[in-house]
């Protein structure tokens, strides 16, 4: 690879350093004056891998297309712009998207002007920019996590200058209010209240991948809250890598409780958030979420590994007994509430003592839902360099072991719903049956009923009658 001049590439080291800098606000999007209306008459693409995040990223990519005059397509085909928000937290992620990549292929070489974009926290890595930039000649435009607001002149370089450019920052981060959005959904919609991360366990690359923790002020998302309920909106969902530590970069005395009453208070019907670290979540959020209806009672509460030696070296900083000390005042003190986890097996040396401790911990706890992975190791970060002679069959069976049990739990408390009326807020159809329609109830379970007249964003009473596994079947009564 001849990096040319003007190409800014990712660096790891950069991207690790913290300072206690003021971080900057820029609340004014400008489109540059020679990129406005190069879309009219033209059609895009964007496909989206990862969490809540990417999906809120991939809107604001939307938003700025439609703001130059592109239509949004639902097909890569026939398209003259295609954008790949991409996802970093796992290698199979990484394996989707060259797929993808690859697969994009033929339509580059159909029409040599497409450009083929991938941005997001793939694109924060060193070895996969260096990959796609030797291997794949039909990616034209690579940028960041950092840089979304750069999307008018980037396009505009390499659809006009002809140029293959590449952009992505290692910083910080700033944080960039007032930005174009085009909301995928009608009823429901992510709402951004920080970005990055501080916490660096040692197996993730998001702080690396998405900058600094920081926050938008209370006003701000406010603001964008209250546009939602007046647009008609149902339910919003709050964003950050860890919701419970909002606001600790911009005021001591401000935090996620305070921001989470404050949006109650605005009277969307159904607020939920993601995602919550053990070690942040205090008493004051478990009392705001059992004072307010609108705030719905499920907690995702990512566990990551039960024995104590484990959570030290991925650097959790909470213990087992710590965690269910905190889980335990959850289901206490929350009428109703619904929880999830997310659990790696097979981190480096993961003893099989280690791993039976993380199951007693799921049978203490009995999970209503759980994300459960073999342990991927990400380039750069502390664990990947870690020695790790457990064999990939030994993790398989683990990782059965642990879907086995959670799923026993799962489908007990689904078949506790049965006999039960459940408010559901509408999707639309059913993925797998378009005479069935399919929501979520409050403690998010995913329910499939059938019903009459039913629109997307209705709240419908569903009598359940059968709980399986991973949802709920019922009728409207």
């Amino acid at each position: 690879m001849n990096k040319r001049p003007e190409w800014i590439l990712p660096n790891l080291k950069k991207a690790q350093v913290r300072t206690k800098n003021t971080i900057e606000r820029i609340d004014s999007f400008i489109i540059p004056e020679n990129a406005k209306f190069i879309g009219n008459g033209k059609k895009y693409y964007i496909s989206t891998y990862g969490c809540q995040a990417n999906e809120r990223d991939s809107e604001t990519l939307a938003g700025i297309l439609d703001s130059l005059g592109f239509e949004k397509s639902e097909s890569p085909e026939d398209v003259d712009v295609i954008l790949i928000n991409t996802c970093a937290i796992r290698q199979n992620a990484e394996e989707k998207v060259l797929g993808e990549i690859g697969n994009f292929k033929r339509l580059y070489r159909a029409n040599k002007d497409l450009v083929i974009g991938v941005c997001g926290c793939m694109a924060q890595e060193e070895g996969l920019v260096n990959t796609l930039l030797e291997k794949y000649p039909q990616v034209r435009l690579l940028f960041g996590t950092h840089n979304i607001h750069q999307l008018p002149e980037m396009l505009y370089s390499v659809m006009f200058e002809k140029k293959r450019v590449v952009k992505i920052y290692s910083k910080e981060g700033e944080v960039y209010e007032n930005l174009p959005v085009h909301r995928f959904g009608k009823h429901k919609a992510w709402v951004n209240i920080m970005y990055g991360c501080d916490k660096f366990c040692t197996y993730c690359i998001v702080p690396y991948t998405r900058g600094k923790q920081r926050s938008r002020t209370m006003d701000q998302i406010l603001f964008e809250v209250k546009e939602l309920y007046d647009q008609g909106y149902k339910e919003i969902t709050l964003l950050g890598q860890n919701v419970n530590a909002y606001g600790k970069d911009i005021d001591p005395n401000m935090n996620f409780a305070c921001l989470l009453e404050e949006v109650a208070k605005i009277g969307i019907p159904r607020i939920r958030f993601t995602t919550s670290h053990p070690w942040d979540f205090s008493d004051d959020m478990i009392d705001v979420i059992a004072k307010y209806d609108n705030i719905m009672p499920f907690v995702h509460l990512p566990l990551q590994s039960g024995d104590d030696e484990i959570l030290k070296r991925m650097g959790r900083r909470y213990t087992s007994d710590s965690y269910m000390e905190l889980f335990n005042k959850i289901v206490t003190k929350i009428d109703r509430v619904a929880v999830s986890t997310d659990v790696i097996v097979g981190f480096p040396n993961e003893s099989d003592e280690q791993f039976e401790h993380t199951l007693e911990i799921m049978e203490k706890c009995k999970f209503d839902n759980a994300f459960t992975f073999i342990f991927s190791p990400r380039p750069g970060t502390p664990a990947a360099r870690m020695e790790d002679p457990i064999d990939f069959e030994t993790k398989k069976e683990r990782l059965a072991r642990l879907n086995t049990l959670w799923n026993k739990y799962a489908l007990e408390k689904n078949k506790a719903y049965e006999g039960k009326v459940v408010k559901v807020l509408v999707d639309g159809f059913s993925k797998k049956d378009d005479h069935v329609y399919s929501g979520y109830t409050d403690t998010n379970k995913l329910v499939n009923f059938t019903g009459e007249n039913i629109q997307p964003g209705d709240f419908v009473d569903v009598l359940i009658e059968t709980g399986k596994t991973f949802s709920l079947d019922g009728r409207v009564v």
